[in-house]
């Protein structure tokens, strides 16, 4: 795919490193230490190191303002940078660092988890400006859905808050999604888009009827789950994905399906490109953005065109 970029300013020689201290394995403070150095010493750039969220992104957004931002690296997984695009300004540069539990934007990115492969990155300056969502007045970048998937996402949350914000792998997802075997009901969903959307008015008789919503910005879902590999970031467009049976073995058959590239053929999965999506349910039904459990339907979604620039590997 080719992808529409431009070079950020030479001028542009601070960077902002943001650490998050319960985000991925241990080793990340090393890793972080190396690209300290190379950047301070090799690069010549002024470099400030925080591992305070919101202190990072006021220094950040302050930093862009006055133009010389080089990038503001994120050290952490997909939660992090959605924390981070919701409070720093539109245009700012970030730099992707994986070091998560799934990392499904710095994996589309092509970022390698190397200090010397991110300072190259930083300093071919190499920027693309890509779409978001906006959820319930939340900005998300790589996809929200509900259902089963987004009901363990709450449960791992919740398992998450009772080790105090702890690091969990993909381990950690083993039992809640068994426990979601027995008991999940799998509610209707009712789903209206562009044309049939109208807010809490819309005509029910021009609603997707499904059992799975995904709204995807990016491609893949947890695992590399490739639920929407047609999706481009740059296109002002989402792309909805929906799921009409609920069972167990439903959803086996159409995880099985998406991994053989043939789901869009079933006659209950219904694909189309959105710029708005309304989703309700009669009963309580959760939903999530970006691997983090945010609320309950009903949920009103919306593309944010050119929301977002992140730098691109050099190569």
């Amino acid at each position: 795919m080719h992808r529409p970029t431009f070079r950020q300013p030479l001028d542009a020689d601070h960077v902002l490193l943001l650490i998050n201290p319960r985000a991925g394995r241990r080793s990340i403070r090393r890793k972080a230490d190396r690209l300290l150095e190379l950047l301070a010493h090799k690069g010549g750039y002024t470099v400030e190191v925080c591992s305070d969220l919101l202190a990072a992104c006021r220094q950040a957004n302050q930093w862009h303002a006055e133009g010389c931002l080089r990038a503001m690296v994120i050290m952490g997984g997909d939660g992090t940078v959605s924390d981070v695009v919701n409070r720093t300004e539109p245009g700012m540069p970030l730099a992707i660092f994986p070091g998560g539990t799934s990392n499904l934007i710095a994996r589309h990115l092509r970022m390698e988890a190397t200090p010397e492969f991110l300072f190259q990155t930083i300093a071919a300056g190499r920027v693309l400006r890509m779409d978001a969502g906006r959820a319930a007045g939340r900005l998300f970048v790589a996809m929200a859905s509900c259902g089963f998937d987004a009901e363990v996402v709450r449960r791992v949350h919740d398992l998450r808050q009772a080790c105090r914000g702890g690091f969990l792998g993909y381990w950690s997802y083993v039992k809640p999604i068994l426990d979601c075997t027995r008991s999940y009901q799998y509610p209707e969903l009712r789903v209206h888009c562009d044309a049939s959307y109208d807010g809490p008015a819309a005509d029910p008789s021009a609603a997707i009827t499904a059992r799975w919503a995904f709204v995807h910005n990016l491609p893949n879902y947890g695992w590399g789950l490739p639920i929407a590999p047609w999706t481009d970031e740059t296109d002002g467009l989402l792309d909805l994905c929906t799921l009409g049976r609920g069972s167990l073995a439903a959803g086996l058959w159409y995880v099985a399906a998406i991994h053989l590239g043939i789901h869009r053929r079933l006659a209950d999965c219904t694909t189309r490109p959105v710029r708005r999506v309304r989703i309700t349910a009669e009963t309580d039904v959760v939903y999530q953005l970006d691997g983090d459990p945010v609320g309950h339907l009903p949920l009103d979604i919306e593309v944010v065109p050119g929301r977002m620039s992140v730098l691109l590997p050099a190569r």
